[in-house]
């Protein structure tokens, strides 16, 4: 069995269901409520921060983690020299789309543009641009070649 295989068959063994309610709760109200303004760009570094917590060596693993963590389906829609475009989606993601037009993945945003540049060794950032309509969100991470990662 591949080792990739392997990891996916464990990480089923021990997945538990968590009710949407309860996770949108914690994720749309309560953060929202503590962190008040700032909370998108709170979350955007928090999501860099956990992605220096779970460092990833390709895209295949950083869609696993989305799977697992619960955050939806990510593939690569683009790729070019300098970006990659990636789309998050799930039916969670299509009905918080529906239900809070102002809602936010910079979570999510942050966290594919650390692992990004983590395995390209430079600096990335990552935008998000959310096709509410259709219940998809794009992900731009864009970089410089000339700017090293530290």
């Amino acid at each position: 069995m591949s080792e990739l295989a392997s990891a996916k068959s464990t990480n089923e063994d021990h997945i538990q269901s968590v009710p949407v309610f309860g996770y949108e709760l914690i994720r749309e109200v309560l953060l929202h409520d503590l962190l008040g303004n700032e909370a998108p760009e709170i979350l955007y570094w928090a999501g860099k921060r956990i992605a220096r917590m779970y460092p990833l060596e390709t895209a295949g693993q950083i869609a696993e983690f989305f799977i697992n963590a619960g955050w939806g389906n990510l593939s690569i829609a683009n790729e070019s020299k300098h970006e990659i475009e990636m789309e998050l989606s799930s039916q969670l993601i299509t009905d918080r789309c529906k239900k809070n037009h102002n809602c936010t993945f910079q979570l999510e945003a942050g966290f594919i543009a650390q692992q990004i540049e983590l395995q390209k060794e430079v600096i990335c950032e990552a935008f998000e641009h959310p096709r509410k309509k259709t219940g998809k969100i794009l992900i731009t991470v864009k970089w410089d070649k000339k700017d090293p990662a530290e």
